[in-house]
């Protein structure tokens, strides 16, 4: 069983060492729960990730409190939830603070852009790796693409692109479970 002090001091150190917010977190979290200490599954990481993204709320506090849900019930919950929010507090009160003296200054500025391109980074390696979970392929990954151009360009909601990828999902399961019978 996870005692709850390394339930604390893994979110914690996620929390710690995490630019860029919830997403960003995913690599993080990974390497940390499923890779390190084996306390979840890829395929438990994967659905706990989906259900965070179905909830509303913060993504990376959803992600905290199902997983430590799963390993320690609400207590668990609790204190993932306050391990990774404990130290993103502690610097967005001192940045509030200093800000005023920081404004306008050229280093802070350029550190700023120079994150960046490390930010969409950490989003990007744990899109292409959940790809191979979910088993993306040649074939099928112009779902995701066109779902996405549909958001950016066109400007759909993304209710709607998800609410059409589950009726076309039904109808290509009924399409299959159709062709299977008649073979």
């Amino acid at each position: 069983m996870v005692s709850l002090l390394q339930l604390f001091w893994s979110f914690f150190k996620i929390g710690t060492f995490t630019l860029g917010g919830g997403y960003a977190m995913i690599p993080l979290m990974e390497k940390e729960l499923v890779d390190r200490h084996h306390w979840l599954t890829n395929e438990e990481f994967l659905d706990i990730i989906t259900l965070s993204q179905t909830m509303p709320g913060i993504f990376a506090a959803n992600m905290a409190v199902h997983i430590g849900w799963r390993l320690r019930g609400v207590v668990g919950a609790v204190v993932s939830i306050i391990g990774n929010i404990l130290m993103p507090i502690l610097i967005i009160l001192a940045l509030a603070m200093g800000l005023h003296h920081l404004q306008g200054n050229t280093v802070v500025e350029a550190v700023f852009k120079g994150v960046r391109p490390v930010v969409v980074a950490l989003i990007a390696a744990p899109v292409f790796r959940m790809a191979k979970t979910v088993n993306i392929s040649r074939y099928n990954f112009w779902i995701p693409v066109v779902a996405a151009l549909l958001i950016w360009l066109l400007g759909i909601s993304p209710i709607w692109v998800i609410l059409a990828a589950a009726a076309g999902g039904f109808f290509y399961g009924r399409y299959m479970e159709r062709k299977e019978v008649q073979s």
